[in-house]
């Protein structure tokens, strides 16, 4: 692949959108969630072109490849000439289903649940088969 010059992490991960802030990237980082050939890496490690990096975002684990290491932010259009997604759509489907598994969304107004209720919350979550 293409290397250019070298460029750290964590700004790597906010220049191609991944993160928000350069800071929360620098923090996951150290939280041991960006991994690189099976090893966690700190926020100043330099990366070059065709590494894969893992980025945990629970309950989902992405998987990216670089294509062009890149240290200033790009625009959301052009994100795909620096970074390949290579997340398996198993790994999607968690994202899915978490966002469409019952929240246990209560109407407003209605209190906190009782003990009873607490209950059948935990149980639903166990196993959503039982009622």
């Amino acid at each position: 692949m293409t290397d250019t010059k070298p460029v750290r992490i964590d700004k790597y991960l906010w220049a191609v959108r991944l993160y928000k802030t350069r800071s929360i990237a620098s923090e996951e980082c150290r939280k041991g969630r960006i991994i690189i050939k099976d090893i966690p890496v700190k926020p100043s490690r330099v990366i070059s072109g065709g590494e894969i990096i893992l980025v945990k975002k629970p309950p989902v684990n992405f998987t990216f490849r670089v294509i062009i290491p890149i240290e200033n932010r790009v625009s959301a259009k052009i994100v795909s000439q620096f970074v390949e997604d290579l997340t398996p759509e198993t790994e999607k489907a968690k994202l899915d289903i978490s966002k469409a598994g019952g929240t246990g969304h209560r109407q407003k107004g209605t209190g906190r649940p009782t003990k009873k209720e607490r209950r059948l919350i935990d149980k639903f979550q166990e196993d959503p088969g039982v009622e």
